[in-house]
């Protein structure tokens, strides 16, 4: 057996170096949520009284509903329009196209500060002073606040995913008499399905985490989960904070394996999968 050099083992050992340094912290706050000190640093032992304490406390309760409940919407918000606008990018393409990517690449860099400075008073325009009390709604400013980066991220997974594909299929389906809307249904939609849906995936993780938008938009009745966390930071974290943390990555780990198994059923590889989920 040939002897391993010193750059291969060099690299190997940076490699877990490198995971070592991105899933320590989530390994750590997965320990200390069955922390049963008051304090989330105070180590006093072993128990589920974190756990207990999520069902002892309305508030941590309605943050997280709002946070799961802003997260759903937006995701199927942003996963509706960024996939018409990929499929539009990949099968109408043309000069309007590069302008569009632009639009979407400004979204897509714009510090997320910028974005919520700019939006909490747009907001407040359109539900006070234009007199749509629909934006004075907690959820639909959240909602909005989030749509934000997750409709230019699908838009970008859709089309690349088409754009990999030939459209004889859809020019057939045309041959064959199909209408526009069951060539969509029939055709277009199941061919970007594995796009589709990690960038509905990927909205709602997105949008569960975001933090600077949620913080400017939010309203009294209407607090997501970082925004609590947040908050909290203030008077110590406590160890339900790190429960909830669990739950949440728990929560994330089944939709990813949801998400891969459905992507599986409809017959792609895992290398397409994960090209899929990279945008490529």
């Amino acid at each position: 057996m040939k002897p391993r050099s010193w750059s291969d083992i060099a690299l190997r050992v940076w490699g877990v170096l490198v995971l070592a340094f991105l899933f320590l912290p989530i390994a750590v706050i997965v320990l200390y949520s069955f922390n049963t000190g008051r304090l989330l640093v105070s180590w006093d032992g072993f128990g589920l009284d974190g756990f207990a304490t999520i069902l002892q406390k309305p508030a941590i309760q309605s943050a997280v509903l709002v946070s799961i409940q802003t997260a759903l919407i937006a995701a199927v918000f942003a996963t509706a329009l960024g996939t018409l606008a990929g499929i539009a990018m990949a099968r109408r393409p043309g000069k309007w196209t590069w302008w569009f990517l632009g639009l979407l690449l400004i979204v897509s860099v714009t510090p997320e500060i910028v974005d919520a400075v700019a939006l909490m008073p747009f907001l407040v325009f359109l539900g006070q002073d234009a007199g749509m009390p629909l934006f004075n709604d907690g959820i639909v400013r959240l909602v909005v606040g989030h749509s934000l980066f997750a409709i230019a991220v699908v838009s970008y997974i859709v089309r690349a995913r088409l754009i990999g594909l030939e459209g004889q299929l859809e020019e057939a389906s045309a041959d064959l008499y199909a209408t526009p809307a069951t060539t969509f249904r029939r055709v277009t939609l199941p061919l970007a399905a594995p796009a589709v849906l990690a960038g509905f995936l990927l909205s709602f993780t997105l949008s569960l985490d975001n933090t600077v938008i949620a913080a400017f938009v939010q309203v009294s009745g209407a607090t997501p989960w970082p925004v609590y966390v947040l908050s909290a930071v203030r008077s110590g974290l406590r160890p339900e904070i790190a429960a909830v943390s669990t739950l949440m990555l728990l929560l994330t780990l089944v939709s990813l394996a949801l998400v891969g198994l459905v992507l599986k059923r409809a017959g792609d590889s895992a290398t397409q999968i994960a090209r899929t989920m990279a945008g490529s």
